[in-house]
């Protein structure tokens, strides 16, 4: 994938799990649809997209972002990506929009937000539809 801008990837967690997310510790995930945004800004672009499924593939082991301890955990699946071209960086926006839809408290504080002011760019629903029906949404109402 080439481009720029930001994305969101969509994990079905069917049971309960304990995941490692490096400086944040051992972090408990109960069943659901998670949404993971995270921005492609720079040089590689959308190519991180790509790793990102390397990883939930089990093709790459190299954990550098807090979403591959959740994306290359064994019990967790890669469902969904969404994405919003044109150099754009709607990543906080995103990642509220997700939050608040989610209607849950933030599953992990500080996932993938050490570089902004968010409380977490990971978003929960009960249900993996939810969260694709809810990215989907958000995605729409940016591209007007």
């Amino acid at each position: 994938m080439s481009g720029a801008g930001t994305y969101t990837l969509v994990f079905a967690v069917p049971d309960p799990i304990t995941v490692e997310v490096g400086a944040l510790g051992d972090r408990e995930l109960s069943p659901g649809g998670y949404a993971y945004t995270g921005s492609a800004l720079g040089s590689g672009g959308f190519s991180r997209i790509d790793r990102h499924r390397r990883v939930a593939a089990g093709d790459h082991d190299v954990r550098h972002w807090h979403v591959d301890h959740l994306g290359g955990h064994p019990a967790v699946s890669l469902v969904g990506v969404e994405r919003l071209g044109g150099g754009r960086d709607a990543e906080c926006r995103v990642a509220r929009t997700l939050a608040a839809a989610g209607g849950a408290d933030e599953p992990v504080p500080g996932f993938g937000a050490s570089d902004c002011d968010c409380p977490s760019h990971l978003a929960r629903f009960d249900a993996v539809d939810d969260a694709v029906t809810a990215v989907e949404s958000a995605y729409a109402s940016l591209r007007g």
